[in-house]
Parts: C-alpha cells; structure tokens; sequence
C-alpha cells in the first residue's frame, strides 16, 4: 500500500494529503469539545458544526497559501513544522472568529486544546509517513562511525542524513566526559570504547572527521584503527572546503599526511614574506604535484602576480582554475597568468620573464619518474638539465632575483639517468652563481612524495581496490618520505635563505619501509593481506624486483659534513661544484651527441663527468634499441645485397 502511495502521481499525493488533514482537523475539533465538555459521547449543534466547516476549510486554505502541500514529505525539515505551526496558530484563531460570527458555543480553552491535537495530527502523519518511507533506504545505507564529535563531525552527520550512501550510527569522541551522550539521537563512545562500539552498532566503514584546531595524535589514532579490519576514510581539508574545491560529505581515502604518521612542516610566513608579497613570481611545471602546491602556497602570500608555466594545456587548465577559486573567495587579489611552453625554449622563457616583471622563479619543471626516463633516455637529460639551463640563463638575462632549483634525493651518487640529470642540473646553477651578478641560485633536494605523480601511494590504492596484488619492488626497500605540503614548504623557505649556490635538504625524519606502508594502506581500507599465515586473506604483496635504475637505499647528502641553518628542519650541503667553463664544456658536448643521437656517448659522457653516475643495471632506451635494431637490419641487407653482385 505504501509502495502503491509512494508510486501515485504528484498531485495525487496532494490530494491524499488535503483530505487526511480535513479528517485528522475534524478529529481534532471534536476531541477538543469533548475533552472540555467532558463528554465522550459529544454531538455537535448545527451552528458548531458550521463553524467546523468553515474552520477547517479557511486552515486547507493557509496550508496551501503557506506551500505545506508542496513539500516533500520525505524531506521534511523544520521549515515544514514552522509552516505547520503557522497553519494551526491561524486556525485556532479563524475558530475563535467564526464562534462569534455564527453566535455558536465555543469554550475560551476550545481552540487551545484543538490546536494542540491538530498540530499532533497534521504533523505526526507527516512525521511517520516520513519514517515509513524513510526507513528502508535508511537500512540500505552503509553504517559508519563518525571519529570526531565537534563542528565537522556534526555537519558530515547531518550531510550523510540527506545522501543515499552512509548512515551515521555513532560518534567516537576523544572527550572522556561525553562518554555515553547522545548528539542529533546518534550515541556518542569514547575512543577507547570503539572496538566495542563498532561490533555493537555493526559499523562498516569509519569517517575521520576532526576539527581543524584539535590536537590529535594521529599516528597513534591510525594505530587504534588498523586492528579492526575497518576501511577508514576522511572528509577534506577546511582550505577545500573554504575555496569550494570539495564538500563535506565527499568522503574520500586517508590524508597523506595520517598514512605518513606525522604533522607537516608548518611555514614561517614571515621568513618568506620579503621574498614574495607584492612580487612577481613564476612557476615552471605549474601543472605537476609540486609546482601545483607551490602555486597554492606562494597565493596566499599574496604576490603581486603568479606565472603559471606548463607545457600540459589540460594540466594548467586545471591548476588555473582552482588558483582562480582560492583568489576569488580568499579575496587575494593575485594577478594570474597562465603560460604555455617548454622549459627548453630559452627565448620563450625569457620574453615571459620580462613581460611580467618576474623577479622569483621556482623551477619545477622535470621528467622524475625513474623507468621512464631509463627508456626516454635524450628525452629525460634535454627537459632536465637543458630545460633547467635555458630556464637559468633566461632569468639571468631578464634580471631575475631568486632562482630555485627542485631537486631529488636521486641525484645523490645516482644509479639512473633520472638522478643524473638533475645533478648535472645542480652542476649547472652551481656554476651560474658564480657567474652571475645578480640572479641567487639555490637548490632544494628532497626525498620522494607521497601522493605525487608516479607516488607509491595512490598506486597501491589501485592495487587494493583492483583485489590486488600490491606489487613491492624489494622486500627490504626503503625510502624517506613526506607530503607535498612539507616539500613545498621547503621549497619556499628555503628559498628565501639562499644567497647563492647552495644546495639545500630536508632532515626527513625516520625512512619507511614500502612493504610495511602497503600493509597499513591494506589494514585501514578494511581488508587484510594474504599470505602463507593468512591463505584466506584479500590482498596478496607480491615482490616484483628492482626496477631499472632503482635502489634498495636513497640518500641525501653526497658528503657526510651538511651545515646546519636557521631553521631546525633544514640543512645546507657541503657539494662539490665545477667552474663554469667547465660545466660548459659538457653540457656542450652532451648537446652535441643528444642531437646526434649517440647514446653510447651521452652514457659516457655522464660517467666521465664528477656526478657519482654509476648505473647498476643495463639502460634500455626503447627507441635507441629500436635504432640499433635496425641498424644492424639494413647492414646485413647491405652485404646479401652487395654478395649478389658480386
């Protein structure tokens, strides 16, 4: 019968809902009378029956003028009972005035009793239809607990409420004394109650929803959270919610920083504000992981312009129009400008310079991921160190102030081309600054990033969701990790210290254990690994090997003595470096050979060359190869054919 309701026509339902309020306010008029009559058997007169009428006939007509029968019973809300409220006060009154007009007995406490029974009728049969319609998609939903009992916590409530997906069961609070309260008729557990919280309310997914401002430890919340083979997801940041990026109630995957099990490096604004404020700045790779969250971070410090430069359109269409949301709701006032071109082209790079009065640039522009570069090998040595030249020499000669170098902990004695080329790339700006006049050349070394492009991270969560397996290079891997934020970070405090040539690195902390990070990744979206213990497990680890180029170890210093700086997070390198005529003279000569084409010589080249090169695996250029491949094809050719005249 529900069901047969539900599927009826909009102005059916209208209908139905006109005359359950006639029945339901008569009911309520005869109550009324013999309640205060004390009659049970109550029979009204002819004049008291007219009254009723009309009564009942003037509060249809207010429902309908105050739009009660255009709501949705199924999303009703406060707004509907006001209405309701409004509807009945107006027919009391209208109860009060026909009494007299028709000279019928009406009782002074008459129309207070009807109007609570008709307020009980009209809404209750709203409110229970809402409960019956309500109840079966609210069973269908996904049962979640909501960590975090305050501001954030209570607007994700009430968003997942109104969706199709999530059905908020508890919240999980960090506050002892709020232990066994109730929020918006939800239960409210302590955290250290939450084992047995989610068995007994059957939670199937929890909701990371903490307020800006608290002060949780959330490494050691995540590790509360793996035992209970529950996947655990979050809300986004106040910053996305601020500039309109996201929603509440987009729930997505762990913050890189809660995988990571520490706070990111927070910014000195001050110490970066002489170099930024009211400037004119440009990024190259605006568009990639980094030179994405540098544009974020350097807006806020209000520069007078923003350069965007990236050789991806749909990359810096991207980049361009989130930048444009934060400046517009922010109220920052930036100048943005999106640039496309090539790092390799120095006289683009210099005309965009001087157009825009430039006088930082933060050169992240490069090709990083390490297999790909193996296999592009002229690709990878012409965008990295070429590009980084071009870009360098253009801001010399447009009068540029700051220039800064994002670099890898790859380029540390480097067993890839990859590494190589950005220690060539150091090479470079460190022979620049002491040529140049003007232009500060600095470089910022760091470790690999989480969430970044070609990151183990969202790769695993790939894995994971496909049903695995997460595939491992090396059981024994390790590697310094931290979030884009604190690279960023880095990046612009750093390069507001440089004075010249120097190559700066992050004190990273303690190195993780890939292995280990996947099996937290596999705990913390509910699943559990499979193995020889555990054959009945849903992701199996497989370990796939080192790929070309790769190590088991990374490092970040090439000499053992770094210098400490101001800031406690930051230290200062002790590199070799070469004269610039030097480094001219091979740079030249790889040049020469890359447009040659002879990788035999570019290899040897960067082994000759004081950068530590030493591959540890056969480099597999795909198109040299190819190359080679048909070389030797048209030689053999060459002689059958030269036989056959003979």
């Amino acid at each position: 019968m529900l069901r047969a309701f539900l599927e009826l026509p909009r102005v059916y339902k209208r209908l139905v809902s006109v005359f359950s309020d006639v029945f339901f306010l008569a009911v309520a008029l005869w109550a009324a009378f013999a309640l205060r009559l004390e009659q049970s058997a109550w029979v009204p007169t002819n004049s008291q029956v007219t009254v009723s009428i009309f009564t009942i006939a003037v509060t249809i007509v207010v429902f309908i003028r105050l739009g009660l029968y255009r709501a949705v019973i199924r999303y009703m809300g406060d707004k509907a009972l006001l209405t309701i409220i409004y509807g009945v006060l107006a027919s009391s009154l209208s109860l009060i005035v026909l009494g007299y007009l028709f000279q019928a007995f009406v009782p002074r406490s008459v129309p207070v009793i009807y109007g609570a029974f008709a307020f009980m009728f009209v809404s209750g049969t709203r409110l229970g239809v809402r409960v019956l319609v309500n109840r079966p998609i609210q069973r269908a939903k996904e049962t979640v607990a909501i960590i975090g009992a305050g501001e954030t916590g209570m607007q994700l409530a009430s968003a997942l409420e109104q969706g199709t997906e999530f059905r908020p069961v508890i919240f999980v609070t960090f506050d002892h004394a709020n232990h066994k309260a109730t929020i918006n008729g939800l239960p409210v557990i302590g955290i250290q109650h939450i084992a047995r919280g989610v068995v007994a309310h059957r939670v199937e997914r929890i909701l990371l929803a903490l307020d800006p401002e608290s002060k949780i430890d959330r490494k050691r919340l995540l590790k509360q959270l793996e035992p209970l083979a529950i996947p655990v997801q979050t809300v986004p940041s106040m910053s996305e919610l601020v500039s309109g990026m996201a929603r509440i109630n987009d729930i997505r995957d762990l913050e890189i920083e809660d995988l990571l099990g520490r706070e990111p490096i927070r910014i000195d604004s001050s110490l970066i504000e002489n170099s930024l404020n009211q400037s004119s700045v440009l990024v190259t790779g605006a568009g990639g992981s980094i030179g994405s969250e540098l544009c974020r971070q350097i807006l806020r410090q209000r520069p007078r312009v923003l350069v965007l430069f990236e050789q991806s359109e749909y990359s810096l269409y991207q980049i361009e129009r989130e930048l444009c949301a934060i400046n517009q709701v922010e109220g920052l006032s930036v100048e943005l400008h999106p640039i496309l071109g090539s790092v390799c082209h120095r006289r683009r790079m210099e005309a965009v310079m001087k157009a825009f009065g430039v006088k930082t640039v933060y050169h992240a522009a490069a090709y990083k991921h390490v297999p790909l570069v193996e296999h592009n090998v002229i690709e990878g040595v012409q965008n990295n160190v070429f590009g980084t030249w071009h870009t360098a020499e253009a801001a010399v000669a447009a009068g540029v102030d700051r220039f800064v170098l994002i670099s890898t902990d790859k380029a540390v004695r480097p067993t890839n081309v990859m590494g190589a080329s950005k220690r060539l790339a150091e090479l470079v700006l460190q022979g620049l600054a002491g040529r140049a006049e003007k232009t500060r050349f600095t470089m910022v070394r760091f470790g690999n990033v989480l969430g970044s492009s070609g990151s183990v991270v969202p790769l695993f969560r790939d894995q994971i969701r496909d049903g695995g397996p997460v595939t491992v290079t090396h059981p024994d891997i390790i590697r310094y990790f931290m979030t884009i934020p604190e690279a960023t970070q880095l990046v612009l405090q750093a390069g507001s210290m440089g004075e010249g040539g120097e190559v700066f690195v992050l004190d990273m902390g303690e190195p993780v254990k890939i292995v280990d990070l996947a099996r937290k990744m596999i705990r913390l979206m509910g699943l559990d690994e499979k193995n020889e213990a555990n054959p009945d497990g849903d992701v199996e680890i497989v370990f796939s090997g080192l790929r070309p180029g790769e190590k088991l170890f990374e490092e970040l210093l090439i000499g053992d003595d770094p210098q400490g700086t101001a800031h406690p997070r930051i230290m200062k390198a002790r590199e070799a470096s070469l004269p610039w005529v030097d480094v001219k003279h091979l740079i030249d000569m790889i040049h020469e050979a890359s447009l040659q084409f002879d990788l035999d010589r570019i290899f040897a080249l960067l082994r000759e060359a004081p950068l530590g090169y030493c591959p540890n695996c056969e480099v597999s250029d795909l198109v040299a190869g190819s190359h080679r491949e048909d070389a030797s094809v048209r030689d053999a050719q060459l002689e059958t054919f030269q036989g056959k005249l003979h």
